[in-house]
């Protein structure tokens, strides 16, 4: 078994002047639970079109299953282990729900009547009516029923839960989660709802300008990134020249905040000769992961 199933080196993809990935590095490791997060215009749907072979990179390599996506001869047997959830849920709408599965049904081999039955159901969507009069959430569901029925080996999810109420959006995560577990199937997806990436990824990447600046197991980056709330009985008159690892300094008046991302202990050595320094460390979480990773980028 390949060590990726998702591997991406050193890609890069450009639209005439404006560049949209620059060197991206990614690793998805099988049957992981992966969150693919930025901010708008970041490059992370640049990254799904390019892994989907919708569009073709500049330059660099990327993989699916170990195989090239660049290999064109091969690329029908990638997506039909593939499951995919577009931003815009692309879907024919003059067909009724009951018509766009029977339609899509006979082009995957392993199609789950199981599962097709099931998230009917869970999703409450009704066969008879039209796709194009569905609401923006439940076209959201139909297409994860598409995606997860099919029995694939990847999910690759652009925004899921996009327009879906709370409810919804804690029915379809926990759904994510019980597929992952019992299947072993991988999933991929961007949001911008950090919440709930934390809620139930176990692996994340957050890019920025086209680069992967914060990549790895979530549980790991939350132990590794620690706030350090420090106080000093005097204003600094100068600016610190801080040891490697501090990823932001916040400054207001004697107090200062710092998110830090390796090197705790030479940190705190170099915090205890400031004037009269006391010190509280705090966890982080994974919004202030990304807030102040893509503020100081």
């Amino acid at each position: 078994m390949d060590e990726w199933l998702i591997e991406a080196r050193d890609l890069r993809k450009s639209f005439g002047s404006q560049t949209a990935l620059d060197g991206l590095q990614l690793q998805v490791p099988p049957g992981s639970i992966y969150g693919f997060l930025g901010k708008n215009g970041a490059g992370k749907t640049t990254t799904i079109e390019l892994l989907l072979n919708i569009i073709k990179p500049d330059s660099g390599h990327a993989s699916i299953f170990g195989v090239p996506i660049t290999d064109v001869r091969r690329c029908a047997e990638v997506r039909r282990r593939i499951g995919f959830v577009s931003e815009d849920k692309g879907l024919y709408p003059y067909m009724t729900v009951g018509q766009i599965i029977r339609f899509t049904r006979p082009f995957f081999p392993a199609w789950r009547d199981d599962l097709e039955r099931r998230y009917l159901e869970a999703f409450s969507l009704p066969l008879n009516k039209k796709v194009g009069d569905l609401s923006k959430g439940m076209g959201s569901k139909l297409m994860l029923l598409l995606a997860i029925a099919r029995g694939a080996d990847l999910l690759i999810l652009d925004e899921p839960t996009d327009g879906l109420d709370p409810a919804a959006v804690d029915d379809v995560l926990r759904e994510l989660v019980s597929i992952a577990a019992s299947n072993g199937t991988t999933i991929f997806f961007s949001s911008h709802q950090l919440a709930e990436v934390e809620q139930i990824a176990d692996h994340v990447c957050i890019i920025d300008r086209g680069k992967a600046v914060v990549t790895g197991a979530l549980d790991e980056l939350k132990a590794q990134y620690q706030r350090i709330q420090v106080v000093v009985d005097r204003e600094l008159s100068s600016a610190v020249r801080w040891v490697d690892g501090v990823v932001r300094v916040r400054q207001e008046g004697r107090t200062l905040s710092l998110l830090v991302s390796r090197n705790v202990e030479a940190i705190l050595a170099q915090i205890r000769s400031l004037p009269g320094a006391s010190t509280e460390q705090f966890p982080v979480s994974l919004k202030d992961i990304f807030l102040e990773t893509v503020r100081n980028n």
